[in-house]
């Protein structure tokens, strides 16, 4: 069966303006210097009597010949304000938005090389709250759940994120791994979603903690962030499917091993299932779907145990009035019908968030139509980062044979070259 519209799962409003807050923390010696102290130097922005500084503000630091050894950062009231340091400490995040029209000062201290200390004080205004209209944005990562291996943070926004503004915005995503297990943020090419994932799958047990902080942000010219939002959540027991549409058969595997094999008839020709690779996204337990006004739909049927596979509206789903095809002919409107009794069956062993993965249907998946961040290979993936990507998860460099390689690998003889 088919279902092409959307249930609403998390939905978060949001607004972005871009703000360019900087510096770097750095701790080296110039080249030739070894051995010699560099002079303590300390920068911290906004700058000083800054006004009209956007509620989204950190506080940015760039130090030399030393190391930042302290930030405070207090409201008008004295109140101090939380902060956590971005990765390489180059800037301090607000635990919470700034309030709008309001005066924040920065104490930053910072220790030389021998010891020395200096500390450098900022006092801004942010401006009055914006009557800019927000885009929408939804955080398809909920506290407190249980995810598959799979899942990837997904942000959604409508309408989408112009390309020249997708840099800030990413700037204000943020994922902390329990162990650690670094990833980065790929954009569908429309900028209606934003994917976050490793190279590899989450390992199971694994703590993320999510943090959208785009109230306020400015996003181009037109619009502004409306929602600060959090998350953590656990990552569960490793489990994948596959369909195979040769043999009409889902393989369903456990720690990459096979536990059940269950008969399936998927989309018929006029209406074919999507190969590629998908993500559960939500489970119901009984839903209808209504298709009227739809194409090829025109129906209204119950089903039972129907797990989302995309937003167009392909689902796996109990499906006894098929089950004599089963196995043997695709009769569906783009679903995976299996039995009611393996449908039950399977509803007590996926979680939102496992992969599946589909091979030889008629059509392939097409970006952003569901959770697709595992359609493509990590060297495709990281491309979709609208910020540099850290040297640890790029991808390995395509080594280009040398120009005088003959078959086999074997370099020929270079021409000699003779300057003059």
């Amino acid at each position: 069966m088919e279902l092409r519209r959307r249930l609403t799962l998390l939905w978060v409003t949001v607004a972005a303006t871009p703000l360019a807050l900087g510096g770097c923390t750095a701790d080296r010696a110039e080249g030739g210097n070894e051995g010699r102290a560099q002079p303590l130097e300390l920068t911290v922005t906004p700058g000083d009597q800054s006004r009209d500084v956007p509620v989204t503000a950190e506080v940015g630091t760039a130090v030399t010949g030393g190391r930042i050894t302290g930030v405070r950062i207090t409201d008008d009231k004295g109140a101090e304000v939380k902060a956590e340091p971005r990765e390489g400490g180059s800037a301090w995040v607000p635990s919470t938005p700034l309030k709008p029209k309001r005066t924040y000062t920065a104490e930053v201290t910072a220790t030389g090389d021998k010891g020395k200390t200096t500390t450098r004080k900022t006092t801004f205004t942010t401006m009055q709250e914006s009557t800019k209209p927000a885009i929408t944005s939804t955080l398809y990562f909920r506290g407190d759940q249980t995810y598959g291996t799979a899942m990837p943070v997904t942000v959604a926004f409508d309408p989408p994120i112009p390309e020249k503004a997708r840099a800030d915005v990413q700037r204000r995503l943020f994922v902390k791994t329990e162990p650690p297990q670094p990833g980065t943020w790929s954009w569908v090419s429309d900028g209606s979603q934003v994917y976050y994932r490793a190279p590899d799958f989450w390992r199971p047990g694994t703590t993320i903690s999510v943090r959208s902080a785009l109230e306020g942000l400015p996003i181009g010219k037109e619009y502004v962030g409306d929602e600060d939002r959090r998350a953590t959540a656990k990552i569960g027991r490793h489990v994948s499917l596959e369909v195979d549409n040769a043999t009409k058969q889902m393989s369903v595997l456990r720690d990459g091993k096979l536990i059940r094999k269950i008969p399936v008839s998927l989309g018929k020709p006029s209406t074919p299932t999507s190969s590629g690779k998908m993500v559960i996204m939500e489970k119901y337990q009984y839903t209808t779907f209504d298709t009227r006004g739809e194409p090829n739909g025109g129906y209204v049927v119950d089903v039972e145990d129907a797990q989302r596979l995309t937003w167009g509206g392909e689902f796996i789903h109990g499906a006894p009035w098929s089950e004599g095809d089963q196995g043997k002919t695709n009769v569906s409107h783009g679903c995976t019908n299996i039995s009611a009794a393996a449908a039950d069956w399977l509803m007590g062993i996926t979680q939102v968030g496992d992969l599946v993965t589909f091979k030889g249907t008629e059509v392939q998946l097409t970006e952003g139509n569901g959770w697709t961040a595992w359609n493509v290979g990590w060297d495709e993936f990281v491309k979709g980062s609208a910020l540099p990507v850290p040297a640890g998860l790029r991808p390995a460099p395509i080594q280009v044979p040398h120009p005088g390689a003959v078959a086999g690998g074997s370099p020929a003889p270079a021409p000699s070259v003779h300057a003059g």
